[in-house]
């Protein structure tokens, strides 16, 4: 996109003018570029899902009206993969006085250093070239980011060995944000940053002063700033103060995903896989959808702090590990190939425990019991989904759909299943069950899995007490209800 034929063949400052190149502000040159992009139809934020109707639009209309931008949005929401890809929307390569610590526009500089180069050279100053993915740069705000690290401070030993006085520019150290003029400028977490570093950036977003241990420096610095922020930062941690605030003219709010076809979508894109497991590992459609209710029952649940919210990560690593616990159990049963089955699901857990922010109630709870509780509550709902409810009242000239199955239970059958069974010994335990394929088969439709969705009725059974479940440590069984009671007596 930018209007240079051959950059090779530009190497000084005379070259660049007699190329015809025109300077523009960094906010100019992202409009431009994306008016072209969405007059071209081109995709403008690749991999980024759930969001064409609802962020993504606000975030062009924002760089239309060349704003700076806050992204607010709870954890695991795309922030700054969004901030990343806005790098996409500036010209390939721009150029800059050779050596310029502020990349230097050589037809607009602002640094002593760029504007002496070219009154001692001319034409003849010498131009580089930077390409748009360094002119990225993103910091993260934490209670112990300066005034210095952000915007400079005056260096001793420069002003000694130089023999400077510190009123003289050249002592200055500049900054992240004077060395990202013209450029993204992105900071993680705002509320993090302590009310007098945020205090800082007012006049750079205004009036582009410099004010350094008193030292005040013009710079009209270039500078398309984004900043990221968390709602529930702004009770535990921090605020964005208000001044600042107001100074930030596009306020976005972002969201997770909507649908579970979305989130689906998203987790298959982020997963980080082998190729073996891709080709040796089958995962069939219901199991990767139950992953997904999992995640959305989590940011309903009761036992998980709602404000915190439920990354998007909780699915992708779900998905890791189930991936991995297949393959581990296929590697000790010396298979080629394997499917996943639920119990494969325990292998989830970590991927859960890990990555949800539990209430008081949960914390009572623990968190090993909250993730199996959201995993269970996901078998129940996808049961349901697929099969009739065991538990609504039957009309009088209808018979019971799953008497055969209780029947199996309550006559004294149990059926054990082992997490690290091999596929044959797995499957022959669960046709033992009398009447299970025939009922499955039933309410199959195309695409699915028959031995998945036999294993699914088993434990939708369980979660609506119309059959008995025991976990033990490697293993999970399936039997008579009234026989697990009189065993608790027993115990």
């Amino acid at each position: 996109m930018t209007n240079i034929v051959n950059i090779n063949q530009i190497n000084t400052l005379g070259q660049l003018k007699s190329s015809g190149y025109v300077s523009r502000s960094i906010k100019e040159e992202m409009r431009s570029n994306l008016i072209t992009k969405l007059r071209n139809k081109e995709k403008v934020f690749s991999g980024i899902l759930g969001f064409d109707d609802t962020v993504l639009p606000d975030i062009e209309r924002a760089i239309l009206s060349q704003h700076n931008i806050l992204l607010l949005g709870l954890r695991g929401q795309a922030k700054t993969r969004i901030a990343r890809l806005l790098t996409t929307l500036l010209d390939e390569y721009m150029p800059i006085v050779k050596d310029s610590e502020l990349n230097d526009d050589p037809l607009k500089p602002l640094s002593k250093f760029a504007l002496d180069t070219i009154e001692t050279l001319g034409d003849e100053t010498p131009v580089s070239w930077v390409h748009r993915n360094e002119r990225y740069v993103e910091k993260l705000a934490t209670p112990d980011v300066s005034i210095a690290d952000l915007i400079g401070d005056v260096d001793p030993i420069k002003a000694a060995n130089l023999k400077l006085p510190y009123s003289d520019e050249r002592v200055i150290h500049f900054g992240l944000i004077p060395r990202s003029h013209r450029s993204i400028f992105v900071i993680n977490e705002l509320p993090d940053l302590q009310a007098r570093i945020q205090v800082s950036l007012f006049n750079i977003l205004q009036e582009g002063d410099l004010q350094i241990r008193g030292f005040k420096l013009r710079l009209p610095l270039e500078i398309s700033f984004v900043f990221t922020a968390n709602p529930e930062d702004y009770t535990n941690r921090g605020s964005i103060i208000t001044p600042l605030k107001d100074r930030i003219e596009s306020q976005i709010l972002t969201h997770y995903p909507r649908s579970i076809e979305t989130s689906m979508s998203i987790t298959g894109q982020e997963a980080r896989l082998s190729k073996d497991q891709y080709s040796q590992i089958t995962i069939p459609f219901m199991h990767r959808k139950l992953i997904e209710m999992i995640s959305f029952n989590a940011r309903e649940s009761e036992y998980v702090d709602a404000k915190s919210g439920v990354s998007a990560r909780l699915s992708i690593s779900a998905l890791e590990n189930l991936y991995s616990t297949a393959e581990r159990r296929m590697l000790l049963n010396n298979e080629q190939q394997t499917s996943t089955r639920i119990t494969d699901f325990w292998g989830v857990i970590p991927a859960i425990t890990g990555k949800v922010e539990l209430v008081y109630e949960g914390e009572q709870e623990g968190p090993y019991n909250v993730a199996m509780h959201l995993l269970f509550k996901a078998c129940k709902e996808l049961f349901l989904e697929h099969f009739p409810n065991p538990n609504q009242k039957l009309k009088r000239d209808l018979k019971d759909e799953y008497g055969v199955i209780k029947a199996y239970f309550s006559g004294g059958n149990s059926v054990e299943l082992l997490n690290d069974e091999n596929d044959d010994l797995y499957a022959k335990k669960i046709n033992l069950v009398v009447g299970l394929q025939k009922f499955t088969e039933s309410y199959m439709k195309h695409g699915d899995d028959l031995l998945p969705m036999m294993e699914l009725v088993l434990f939708g059974l369980a979660e609506t007490e119309v059959i008995g479940k025991n976990i033990l440590e490697n293993s999970l069984e399936f039997s008579d209800p009234l026989s697990d009671i009189l065993n608790d007596l027993d115990n």
